[in-house]
């Protein structure tokens, strides 16, 4: 097992459990890419295990602060497990919510969503590559699922020195995929679009407000980078009767447009705006 000494001083973040070691950080040691070494204070002491990112400012990703611990495949299976299991404590209106989140969930790097029977996931980190087969294998079998479809395309995969990789990583099929959220159905392409996908951490403000909206009697709505519309149908089910979503993507815009319909709303009610929002806004205060 390598071994990187921590500068004296430096592992005061380490010790309040930040997850994080810049490079300019560390006094001596190195590793290959995603590599798991052992990470000591100047005098010796564990600090943690971590993942080796050469390329990276973030020289190291904490896995673990106990020093009995072993990075291995039991791991991260037991990690994971942990993350769903949090997850299925909560009320979640929705069969589509984020099931890992990085360095929150003791997986730096490791973003998870799932959308009904289709997991997305990011391996944004030299670690979380590294262990890439595993942790996939973890997943499918923590949810019984069969489908899993890589979405590495964010810019920290370049900051690790990681080129970009797409696709599925197990199982196949259609990448076009709909999901419920509090009483209304939305569509997306895991293949394609923001994050993996969906705003998924939007999901109770849109609920928040379609309330709002039907609270005050709001009649007009002006969503602005409104994207493929969530808050647009949300809008409509708090009972606006003119909303308008304005975002530079007609695909997009497109796809709100098609929300509205599929969630039963009448057209007429709804206005997509292909059009930059500053401009806008500047043309309409």
């Amino acid at each position: 097992m390598k071994k990187i000494l921590i500068r004296a001083g430096k592992e005061r973040s380490l010790l309040k459990r930040h997850p994080w070691v810049f490079e300019s950080s560390i006094q001596r040691g190195s590793g290959d890419a995603g590599e798991t070494v052992r990470v000591e204070s100047a005098d010796g002491t564990f600090l943690c295990w971590a993942a080796f990112s050469p390329q990276s400012q973030i020289r190291l990703r904490a896995w673990s602060f106990d020093e009995a611990e072993r990075i291995d495949a039991a791991f991260f299976q037991r990690s994971i497990a942990q993350a769903i299991a949090m997850r299925s404590r909560l009320a979640i209106a929705s069969d589509a919510w984020r099931l890992v989140h990085g360095e929150a969930d003791g997986m730096p790097g490791l973003i998870v969503d799932r959308y009904g029977d289709t997991l997305v996931a990011q391996f944004g980190s030299a670690g979380a590559e590294r262990w890439k087969a595993v942790i996939a294998d973890a997943l499918l079998a923590a949810t019984g699922l069969s489908r899993l479809y890589e979405r590495s395309d964010a810019q920290a995969r370049e900051w690790e020195g990681l080129p970009v990789q797409t696709g599925w990583l197990r199982g196949d099929g259609a990448t076009a995929l709909t999901l419920r959220e509090h009483d209304w159905q939305l569509t997306l392409d895991v293949a394609e679009g923001h994050k993996t996908g969906y705003y998924l951490d939007q999901r109770d403000s849109r609920r928040r407000f379609a309330e709002a909206v039907k609270q005050y009697g709001v009649k007009s709505v002006l969503n602005c980078f409104s994207y493929t519309g969530g808050f647009s149908v949300a809008a409509l089910a708090g009972g606006a009767s003119e909303v308008i979503s304005v975002d530079s993507s007609a695909p997009a815009l497109a796809r709100a447009t098609a929300h509205v319909a599929l969630n039963g709303f009448d057209a007429a009610r709804h206005q997509a705006w292909d059009a930059d929002v500053n401009a806008t806004l500047r043309r309409c205060l």
